[in-house]
């Protein structure tokens, strides 16, 4: 069990995650213009924009769960965190990315606007900065033991832990995706 002072492994670890996305969000749209931020390969696909967009509101939607969960939490700490067995077939089976990407339709709460404005790179980053100070809070309970209702899927309750692996994995996949849009041949010049 880590010092009082001392922070967990695990938050250090998603807290350097979210500030990976971060830096990977800000270097592939800083300089997009509206149109480029928009683009869709295709009828039904995402722009780079929608990617931000979906991450955006689920930053939104899953730490609003996971803070109402925290608030009557007792003190307590975990040195990791251990998703149980649905949380790991989850996490890998819809949340992380995979080398095959299956696609899966997105819960309506947190299906992307059809066109995004230019402040969506601030907007995701501003939930980055909610998440690790959910993590920082969370450093101060047993994310293992706290559990939050899932907000698309109520009968569904997930460990506090495994609702920020959620939300750090989740954001990996989608800035993969963005990447992609962005590298197609046809993407805007």
């Amino acid at each position: 069990m880590p010092l009082a002072s001392e922070a967990p492994r695990w938050s250090a670890r998603l807290v350097a995650e979210f500030d990976a996305a971060d830096k990977r969000a800000t270097a592939l749209t800083r300089s997009l213009t509206l149109q480029q931020l928009n683009w869709k390969p295709a009828p039904g696909r995402w722009s780079v924009g929608q990617c931000l967009e979906h991450l955006a509101v689920t930053n939104e939607v899953y730490g609003a769960a996971i803070t109402s969960a925290m608030t009557s939490a007792p003190a307590g700490s975990a040195d990791e965190i251990t998703p149980g067995w649905f949380g790991r077939y989850f996490i890998r089976e819809y949340v992380a990315p995979a080398e095959k990407p299956t696609r899966h339709k997105a819960p309506p709460k947190i299906r992307p606007v059809s066109n995004v404005d230019a402040s969506i790179l601030e907007r995701f980053l501003e939930t980055n900065r909610r998440s690790r100070d959910l993590v920082e809070r969370a450093r101060h309970i047993d994310v293992n033991r706290v559990r939050f209702k899932n907000p698309f899927v109520p009968l569904i309750r997930f460990t506090v832990g495994t609702g920020l692996e959620i939300l750090a994995k989740h954001e990996l996949r989608h800035l993969l995706q963005a990447e992609r849009v962005r590298n197609m041949p046809d993407f805007p010049g």
